[in-house]
């Protein structure tokens, strides 16, 4: 299916952030567009605002002064929603409300000829639910942009029950030749980026629940151990704790209450309280203008001789580390084992986490001293990474890891004996509901990855990310997480177990 002719007339309602980008976005492609609001003045004042934008672009040498004035001059305000008539795709992105938006798309109906594609910006609604009653509702069809438009490249294409396909087909080649990355999606709760991110956020407000670290200290290990832009509370912070824990909600409320998408205990406090972050002024964190934000805890330096390592078996996963110790002037000497890998650091025995508390493994394996690494995006580059230790475990012993680890620059921040640390446990969770995502016909594990990468900027599909560190050990992992909790919130996915038992993947 074709994208739609930039001769086609593009109708955008709702002159907000979001409307306003995603007007910008069409006009930037080529189309005349109109832009309404029924605030009056406002799809102008919206234009204007595009205007100076543009224009701060050109001096920085991003658009020509031609090209602005040629995208401006396609952006026209209307006067009423009749002035649609004549659009051949009129979107709306109005407030988030189903009633509001199924009387906009019906009064549109009776304005708009029948071959007038009719999209919704809705992040969260049914687009099965807006289409119900209406006349044609195999043209209605979600089209989610994410904010701000013009610079976020996701736009997840959702289908209703009734959406033509060819409709669906039609609008993701449309995104597709506006610059955008477009990915199908399913109209299920949360689509795909709402719902295979809750786990993110909802891991990191857990261990703080549990007291494993403070939230300087998470955000760090997930900034610098994960390479995720930010840690989950400066996100929320930033996004408002009212908008999260409402989408976290309607996710949880929309699957009947499953507990994987269970809402946070301290985010509600801190909605209740009205500490929502930055709009605010306080959130997790101070956001005043002279606020220091506190520092993420380490285990400090001792200063005295390095010990060497020794890697028993085959170091896998961990062999990037190893080889950055070596680099950095770690005596490294290797021995063979029939056992999982792991590295004597003097007296201490360290292992990657693979979801099981460090006293359990320890116990288990008859291990002494042991230290649990936490997964990393890259070991090669990252600048930390969390530990968890057995209760046994000296503080000697993690001493020799720290000093042995700061020698090829890495920090440790030890957090407390949680199962799957903070990476690795938030990692399998992003995996395991990408993985049911697919499941269920959402969407394919190819878009899945496209829409975290390209719509919340993970720096790895963790569907992707789940094959690089092995599918076995993914499910191993949350096996073992299921059995510490003993919850259904981290019950493996079919599809998980079974690509795991077969050998197969999710990338073909």
């Amino acid at each position: 299916m074709k994208a739609l002719n930039t001769s086609v007339i593009c109708g955008v309602i709702g002159a907000g952030a979001m409307g306003a980008g995603i007007a910008q976005v069409a006009a930037q492609a080529g189309h005349s567009v109109l832009l309404y609001d029924n605030r009056e003045g406002a799809a102008s004042t919206a234009i204007e605002t595009i205007e100076r934008q543009l224009t701060r672009l050109v001096e920085k040498g991003k658009f020509t002064a031609e090209q602005v004035a040629g995208i401006i001059g396609r952006l026209q305000p209307a006067d009423s929603l009749s002035d649609f008539a004549g659009a051949g795709f009129v979107l709306e992105a109005i407030v988030e409300n189903p009633d509001v938006k199924r009387g906009l798309l019906e009064q549109l109906e009776s304005i708009c000829s029948a071959d007038c594609i009719l999209a919704t910006n809705t992040s969260s609604l049914s687009v099965t639910s807006l289409g119900a009653g209406r006349q044609h509702p195999q043209r209605i069809v979600g089209m989610h942009f994410f904010n701000p438009a013009p610079v976020m490249k996701l736009v997840e294409v959702v289908s209703g029950l009734e959406t033509d396909k060819a409709i669906a087909e039609c609008v993701f080649a449309t995104a597709k030749a506006w610059g955008k990355e477009p990915v199908y999606a399913r109209s299920t709760p949360g689509f795909i980026v709402n719902r295979v991110a809750r786990p993110f956020y909802a891991e990191s407000l857990r261990l703080l629940q549990e007291q494993a670290a403070d939230c300087a200290t998470l955000d760090a290990i997930m900034r610098e151990a994960g390479g995720f832009r930010m840690g989950a509370f400066e996100l929320t912070d930033m996004i408002g704790h009212d908008v999260n824990y409402a989408v976290t909600k309607s996710v949880f409320d929309g699957y009947y209450g499953d507990f994987r998408f269970q809402p946070s205990l301290i985010q509600k406090e801190l909605v209740d309280a009205g500490l929502l972050g930055r709009k605010s002024g306080r959130g997790f964190y101070s956001c005043s203008e002279n606020a220091v934000k506190p520092e993420a805890g380490s285990v400090s330096v001792s200063g005295d001789p390095v010990p060497g390592c020794t890697v028993l078996g085959d170091s896998g996963v961990l062999s990037s580390l190893v080889s950055r110790l070596a680099s950095a002037g770690v005596m490294v000497t290797s021995e063979s084992s029939s056992d999982a890998c792991v590295l004597r650091i003097g007296s201490a025995t360290v292992a990657l986490t693979d979801g099981r508390m460090a006293c359990q493994r320890a116990r288990d394996e008859g291990l002494n001293n042991l230290v649990l690494v936490d997964l990393a995006l890259d070991y090669s580059q990252s600048g930390r990474l969390a530990v968890s230790r057995a209760a046994n475990t000296s503080d000697a012993a993690l001493q020799q890891v720290a000093d042995c680890f700061a020698k090829a620059d890495i920090r440790i921040s030890e957090v407390s004996d949680v199962p799957g640390l903070v990476v690795m446990r938030t990692v399998a969770m992003l995996a395991n509901e990408g993985a049911d995502t697919v499941l269920h016909g959402v969407a394919s594990a190819a878009g899945v990855d496209t829409a975290m990468r390209a719509g919340v900027n993970y720096p790895r599909g963790p569907l992707l990310w789940a094959e690089q560190l092995g599918l076995p050990e993914t499910l191993a992992v949350l096996e073992n997480l299921q059995q510490a909790y003993g919850e259904e919130r981290y019950r493996p996915s079919l599809l998980l177990r079974r690509l795991a038992l077969q050998g197969g993947r999710f990338h073909g």
